[in-house]
């Protein structure tokens, strides 16, 4: 019996200069009546060379004797019933299942899909080894590959490429990791995607691209496939319009020394993925195989936008969920990935979130997992019920808040909305369910307070503080990238909060330096200009990148983040306590300050916090015996068993 998911296999053929193999094609199409495979010789052809492929089954499969490595391919499909197909006959597809894609900067190219197999030596990494950092002591740095190394500060050889990352004598990439001490890296799509939108105001197409001047898609969130590789990050990448990318799928093996490298430094890997939808505008073969059963559709038969994209993926599908499961395993197996966040996972169906998990454990049980645990609904509690973790937002909105709108979290001297000084103490504790939270396992909450998405949490902190209004605008970006005292003392507070709290960290690029997006100019019509960017997903510019520079400038932020994040790797504390271990404690004189005692055997630390904006604090101690680990001020004391903590500041003891 021929398995619903079948793939291209290679059999060596023949050596020496010219390698040749024998090699099977195959495409999953019940629903065709005809297939042809075609072969490119050049990747600007539109068309090539077609051979018709026998049907077995629900599979169409042809077997060339001499195929070199490096051969470009594509299928040309007819299906039986035309409305479940969303493209013409002609159109050439590229294969689901390819490992490495030929793509052009357009937004409906011919892309082509690529024979690759060459060997990758991963020495003493193993053939499936992974750096399997327990969840509570994860330390996440949310990262994209390009924004990492393309500014000239980051002073990389090969800048925005995947290599450009691991070069070790830059600011950037792998030496910044290094420096901080981060135990993991959460890439940013890297899957190959959509990167081209259709042009701004361009009354010709069928649907007119009104919201983005730039029509580009940075972040990666328009997948092409699950398999391949982006190929705008290798070292060869043309930025142009219309060029091609990854076309001899050096992709592949350049990605793969750049987890080797992170492993060899026992830096995790985790990939953002997004198998809620696929790319919008491309030719995307299972728009083309069978739209009506691969996606989820509105009554009048237009795709479902829950994940407002335009095209839902049928998660529910047997051939979809099938397909998500063995790009988890092909991840893992193949480069060594250890752990995932999924993009708006609640769009998934539970029982292939339940299969993804009980799949991955069986290669490595201590996979990580993660989710924003919304799209289509919320519920965290359900994700951490099935042994998922997911992105903590009430961590996120009680001490920062949702949007900087005057409604601000703790870190403002404020309760948000409802949260007390009694319902925050859970949050601390990792928002265990045992205490009116959300999750059965403190492992499940990833605590932030700044991702790729909305505000940087320096801009948010710029504007709920008034220093700056969403119609601001920057002339000077190097001074305004600067920290003014009140921005720096509640930066600190922030680092504080969030890296003494059980549940996995993490922390966005350039959050360590209290980064601000300011949208750069260009040669694109944006009337916005020098403001404060909240959605910077279509800016391939230094709107993004990250400017080393302004790391330098705020250097004594960077060195607080540094000395926080050795304190808790060294202190298990900070990291596996539970709910009956803390003691918290209130203080006098400030409204809005929170303290709290963790006692574990012969160990205890305390954290003291005042948020209040122009009241003191005062805590008491019950013996004498402690010091001071750090922080955020350097005159705060300890005197006659009392900490008097000034506004916007927090200190850690340890007995």
């Amino acid at each position: 019996m021929i398995p619903i998911l079948i793939a291209t296999f290679s059999i060596l053929f023949s050596m020496g200069d010219g390698l040749t193999f024998a090699h099977e094609f195959s495409l999953h199409a019940p629903d065709a009546i005809h297939v042809n495979l075609v072969i490119f010789e050049n990747v600007e052809d539109s068309s090539g060379v077609e051979y018709p492929m026998k049907k077995i089954g629900d599979n169409f499969i042809h077997e060339l004797l001499q195929i070199e490595n490096g051969t470009l391919y594509g299928f040309k499909v007819k299906n039986g019933d035309y409305s479940s197909q969303q493209f013409t006959s002609e159109t050439i597809i590229t294969d689901p299942f390819s490992k490495a894609l030929a793509t052009q900067n357009h937004y409906s190219p011919i892309n082509k899909s690529i024979i690759y197999d060459a060997p990758f030596d991963w020495e003493n990494n193993g053939d499936f080894t992974w750096v399997n950092v327990p969840g509570r002591d994860l330390i996440i740095y949310e990262a994209h590959i390009k924004d990492m190394t393309m500014h000239p500060s980051s002073e990389a050889d090969q800048p925005g490429a995947y290599l450009g990352f691991i070069e070790p004598n830059q600011k950037g990439g792998i030496a910044h990791l290094k420096k901080m001490g981060y135990n993991a890296v959460e890439f940013l799509p890297i899957f190959e995607f959509g990167n081209v939108e259709i042009p701004y105001l361009d009354s010709t197409q069928s649907v007119i691209n009104t919201w983005n001047p730039y029509a580009f898609n940075h972040w990666g969130y328009m997948p092409s496939s699950y398999f391949a590789l982006e190929g705008n990050f290798t070292t060869n990448s043309n930025g142009d319009s219309n060029a091609w990318n990854g076309v001899d799928g050096r992709q592949v093996n350049e990605f793969k020394a750049v987890v080797k490298e992170l492993h060899k430094e026992d830096i995790a890997v985790i990939l953002d993925v997004v198998y809620n939808h696929v790319s919008q505008y491309d030719f995307h073969p299972l728009k083309h195989l069978n739209k009506s059963e691969y996606f989820r559709q509105n009554s009048d038969g237009d795709y479902s936008s829950v994940s407002g994209c335009g095209n839902d993926l049928k998660t529910e599908n047997e051939y979809i969920r099938k397909m998500i499961i063995r790009s988890i395993k092909f991840w893992m197996t193949d480069y060594h990935i250890d752990g995932f966040r999924f993009d708006l996972g609640k769009l998934i169906d539970w029982e292939t979130i339940e299969l993804i998990r009980e799949e991955a454990i069986k290669i490595n049980p201590h996979v990580f997992i993660t989710c924003e645990p919304w799209g289509g609904g919320y519920d965290p509690n359900g994700f951490s019920d099935r042994g998922w973790s997911s992105w903590n937002d009430q961590f996120r909105n009680a001490l920062k808040g949702w949007h900087p709108d005057g409604n601000g979290g703790f870190l403002f001297g404020k309760w948000h909305h409802d949260y007390d000084f009694n319902k925050i103490q859970r949050i601390f504790m990792g928002s265990p369910r045992s205490h009116g939270g959300q999750f059965i396992d403190v492992a499940h909450s990833v605590n932030y307070l700044e991702s790729h998405d909305d505000f940087t949490l320096g801009d948010f902190i710029k504007i709920e503080t008034g220093l700056f209004s969403h119609e601001s605008r920057i002339e000077d970006v190097d001074t305004h990238a600067k920290l003014t005292a009140p921005e720096l003392s509640i930066h600190k507070l922030a680092a504080i909060t969030l890296l003494v709290s059980q549940g996995p960290v993490m922390i966005a690029q350039g959050q360590e330096w209290g980064r601000s997006k300011v949208i750069a100019p260009s040669q694109f019509p944006d009337e916005n200009v020098g403001k404060l960017d909240h959605n910077s997903y279509e800016k391939d510019n230094e709107t993004n990148w990250l400017n080393w520079d302004h790391r330098d400038a705020n250097s004594e932020l960077v060195e607080f983040y540094k000395s926080l994040i050795q304190i808790r790797k060294e202190n298990e504390l900070l990291r596996i306590s539970n709910p009956e271990d803390f003691q918290f404690i209130t203080a006098d004189g400030s409204d809005v300050a929170i303290g709290f005692i963790i006692s574990h055997g012969d160990e205890s630390i305390t954290v003291l916090m005042n948020s209040h904006q122009s009241d003191i604090a005062e805590f008491d101690l019950e013996s004498a015996d402690w010091m001071k680990v750090i922080s955020t001020h350097d005159d705060i004391k300890l005197k006659n068993l009392k900490v008097i903590l000034p506004p916007v500041s927090g200190i850690i003891l340890k007995k």
